[in-house]
């Protein structure tokens, strides 16, 4: 696997992706976990599994480049936010506090190893918030596997292919077709019957893919998260139109907010794998190993060599171009964090 990164921040924005690690050929596996301005790698091997922290920490006014923390020897999985970093392991779940000189322990959980795997933010009994309270409690009888949490809402997925929504929505992003909030897990009544497979969630947007490659999404659009027609985005593109030949293909209809999950065309594309979203970005991996991204731009977090934003789901032409096949990806708030092997060549 060969993690690439595209990301941002003020004084350096990276518009197309770079390698920030090539694990090609070795027996570890490498699990990225993204917030702002750092974020957390989860390396496994035979040997054990540790955490790299990277970007900037509290208290320090230089950036960390990879410091592998000890408290994560023998961590089965990690979150990291801008102030936190959580720790799962077989026995226990732990979140400390990052700052410099070094971290602090600042919450402890037992937890139950003998049930079913899952990942964070998911744990035994409930799930992790990425600020204090920490622990949440969970109905056990949603068999929850899989749990996205955007900035005020949660997308959680069922062992038998369910989407549950609840927090605010207030931009529509718990798919119920209101703008209201919503305490307690509610079935997405629009995607009933058909059967989900992963789940995602930006700050005011959701995403789901089923389990024949469809990908359905709601929320705000206001940067064209979602891959529909945004009106935000029609003054940017007249903006580079009158600076270059560009045709402008108006929509007849614009989508602010989508408060029921909307099928998603990614053109010439069949089957959806996996999909990330970021802040007021989107990305997604296709059956063939093609990575497409579109949303908010401006910090270079789609890929494509530029800053703009689109509300048209795009090719990332780095990866076929260099031959790779993308086997992941994963979205921080403003960055987009891949894993892509070579592709096989066909015999000669």
């Amino acid at each position: 696997m060969r993690p690439a990164g595209v990301s941002g921040q003020a004084s350096c924005n990276v518009n197309t992706p770079v390698l920030i690690s090539d694990v090609c050929g070795s027996e570890c596996g490498v699990r990225v976990r993204a917030s702002w301005s750092s974020r957390a790698d989860v390396h496994r091997a035979r040997c054990g599994s540790h955490v790299c922290v990277s970007g900037f920490v509290s208290g320090s006014s230089e950036e960390d480049c990879g410091a592998v923390l000890p408290e994560s020897e023998g961590c089965t999985d990690a979150l990291i936010s801008e102030r936190y970093l959580t720790l799962s392991f077989t026995d226990r779940v732990e979140c400390w506090e990052i700052q410099h000189p070094q971290n602090k322990l600042v919450w402890k959980r037992e937890q139950d190893n003998t049930g079913h795997a899952v990942a964070l933010p998911l744990v035994s009994g409930g799930y992790i918030m990425p600020k204090p309270p920490f622990f949440r409690p969970l109905c056990s009888k949603l068999c929850a596997v899989s749990l996205a949490l955007g900035s005020e809402h949660a997308v959680l997925l069922t062992s038998d292919g369910t989407v549950y929504s609840w927090g605010s929505g207030s931009h529509g992003q718990l798919g119920h077709g209101a703008l209201t909030s919503q305490e307690e897990p509610q079935v997405v009544e629009a995607l009933w019957g058909v059967p989900i497979r992963a789940v995602s969630a930006g700050n005011w947007h959701s995403a789901s893919v089923s389990t024949g490659g469809d990908l359905y999404m709601w929320g705000w659009n206001e940067s064209g998260q979602l891959g529909l027609p945004s009106r935000g985005l029609e003054e940017e593109k007249r903006r580079r139109k009158s600076s270059g030949n560009m045709t402008i293909y108006e929509a007849d209809v614009f989508i602010s907010i989508q408060a029921f999950p909307a099928l998603v065309d990614v053109p010439n594309v069949s089957e959806i794998s996996s999909i990330s979203c970021g802040s007021r970005h989107t990305a997604a991996v296709t059956g063939t190993g093609d990575l497409y991204t579109w949303g908010w731009g401006h910090y270079g977090q789609l890929g494509h060599g530029t800053e703009n934003s689109t509300d048209e789901p795009t090719l990332v032409d780095y990866f076929p171009s260099h031959h790779m096949c993308v086997k992941d990806v994963i979205c921080g708030l403003w960055n987009t964090f891949v894993s892509a092997v070579p592709k096989e060549q066909p015999p000669s």
